[in-house]
């Protein structure tokens, strides 16, 4: 479903931010993508969704090369999370978010409205529907934007920092959300926990490379592993 092949990229500046990075993974597959700041993981997210374009290698979505003239079909075929939902929920209310792309890509009302009902429904977030974006919360405003790709019907979903500044109770309704989700994930973030709850495999990243790639469970328990790419267990295992 994704794949990246040898991926290199370097800013304007020079500096090398990835340095030959390759993965696959598979239909269904859950992803975490962890690093310290600075590892590349945005940098690498913005690659597959044909934001940047590498200095070298490739990559690929679901057998097709990201780059410009491939990038309608990618994005049909990708849905992307927002770190900052603001920046993504930018209609008056939150159907006109869930509406938009759809009819954009040229759908049918009917089909639109279908799509917006089913996303709503998937999340349980049905009483959000005509609710205005700056009157509902943070935590309402993460389910939302998840339900805005998911009205795109996408077969797979990258995720930035989905739990970013979310109190406890926003923080686990999107755990649910995100774990209740068939589509393959791609999910970068610091929040170790979530990662080791939403995500059967992670993928290090630590200066612009794969430091480690395997079984969350392993990875996660690593403490060594861990802290020589400079962060620490989850707290959830912290003392075990």
């Amino acid at each position: 479903m994704i794949e990246c092949r040898d991926i290199r990229f370097s800013y304007e500046s020079g500096r090398e931010v990835l340095r030959g990075v390759s993965f696959s993974i598979a239909p269904g597959e859950s992803v975490g993508l962890i690093g310290a700041n600075g590892a590349g993981k945005s940098t690498l997210m913005r690659i597959l969704l044909g934001l940047l374009s590498p200095t070298r290698g490739e990559a690929l979505i679901r057998s097709t090369r990201v780059e410009k003239k491939t990038l309608a079909e990618i994005r049909r075929t990708l849905g992307f999370v927002l770190q900052d939902s603001d920046n993504q929920m930018f209609m008056p209310k939150v159907w006109d978010d869930l509406m938009f792309a759809p009819l954009n890509y040229g759908l049918g009302r009917a089909e639109a409205e279908r799509r917006a009902e089913t996303a709503l429904k998937t999340l349980g977030i049905e009483a959000l529907r005509d609710r205005y974006n700056h009157k509902i919360s943070g935590g309402e405003k993460r389910m939302a934007a998840i339900a805005v790709v998911l009205a795109m019907e996408p077969e797979a979903i990258l995720m930035d920092e989905p739990t970013t500044a979310l109190d406890p109770y926003n923080r686990r309704q999107v755990i649910r959300a995100v774990n209740a989700l068939p589509q393959t994930k791609l999910i970068a973030s610091h929040d170790l926990d979530m990662i080791l709850e939403c995500c059967s495999r992670v993928i290090l990243l630590s200066g612009g490379r794969v430091a480690a790639d395997g079984p969350a469970e392993e990875i996660l328990r690593d403490q060594a592993l861990l802290e020589q790419n400079r962060m620490e267990l989850p707290l959830s295992l912290a003392g075990r």
